[in-house]
């Protein structure tokens, strides 16, 4: 595996990734959320940027993209679901794609829900997935354009994914997301014991990101909406599992 990958701080709470393929010399930034701090990420890493791999539309995922664009000469592949609101895409792709990126396959995974085109980008020889803002650490992301069973859907692909896949989001919202949790799981030992690690984390001014799918199946309310343990604690023993997930949601919203 030639892979390597680098996570930065980009705007106030987002991040940026860029993957590399040491034998062909490929770059893609993961989302552009702004110019500068990818262009700062690339020069601290000696890479150049060869291609962006937008996941959605929204503004803080595509900010850099035209400049970007303008400077490198790069390459931008995103949702054909968001395509007329991302005037900057060279390539359109969609659920079951598959493409070369180097060495390396990368496989796009339609996941919609927070817009009705965000895809998600999985590279199974890697076991790494960057899913952009449809999951967060112990989160996922707000449902503005698709529907609650439609959210839970898209989750539910990123669940059938290996446990050991790494994740790589789009937001620093772990913290805010670990004390959520807790109002819907309070005896879950394992949410408890990771909040206090996110805590630790955060107050010496560390990132929490990257995580894992298993992290996530045991600690994170939305991607556990399926669970016995989850259903009886919210009074939802007999209810479908997007229903569960709507009702975590809708309480997120209102917190």
């Amino acid at each position: 595996m030639t892979l390597e990958i680098h996570q930065f701080p980009a705007r106030s709470d987002n991040y940026g990734v860029l993957i590399h393929d040491s034998e062909s010399g490929m770059t893609a930034s993961i989302d552009a959320p702004e110019a500068e701090a990818v262009k700062a990420a690339l020069v601290e890493k000696g890479w150049r940027l060869t291609h962006i791999f937008t996941t959605h539309h929204h503004h803080d995922h595509t900010e850099g993209n035209a400049a970007l664009k303008s400077e490198t000469g790069c390459e931008i592949i995103g949702p054909r679901g968001d395509a007329a609101k991302i005037p900057t895409l060279d390539r359109q792709i969609g659920d079951g794609d598959t493409f070369r990126f180097g060495n390396i396959e990368v496989h796009v995974l339609e996941t919609p829900g927070h817009t009705l085109g965000h895809i998600s980008y999985f590279i199974p020889e890697a076991k790494v997935a960057f899913v952009g803002d449809t999951m967060f650490a112990m989160g996922c992301g707000r449902v503005f354009e698709g529907s609650h069973e439609m959210m839970w859907n898209s989750l539910s692909k990123l669940r059938a994914l290996p446990a050991d896949t790494t994740i790589y989001a789009g937001h620093e919202y772990t913290l805010a997301n670990a004390q959520f949790a807790l109002t819907i799981e309070p005896d879950n030992a394992a949410l408890k014991a990771r909040t206090a690690e996110v805590e630790a984390l955060r107050g010496q001014g560390k990132p929490t990101l990257p995580t894992t799918l298993a992290k996530e199946l045991a600690t994170n309310p939305f991607m556990r909406a399926g669970e016995r343990d989850v259903k009886a604690a919210l009074g939802m023993a007999d209810a479908a599992d997007w229903q569960v997930f709507s009702e975590i949601r809708t309480r997120k919203d209102n917190a």
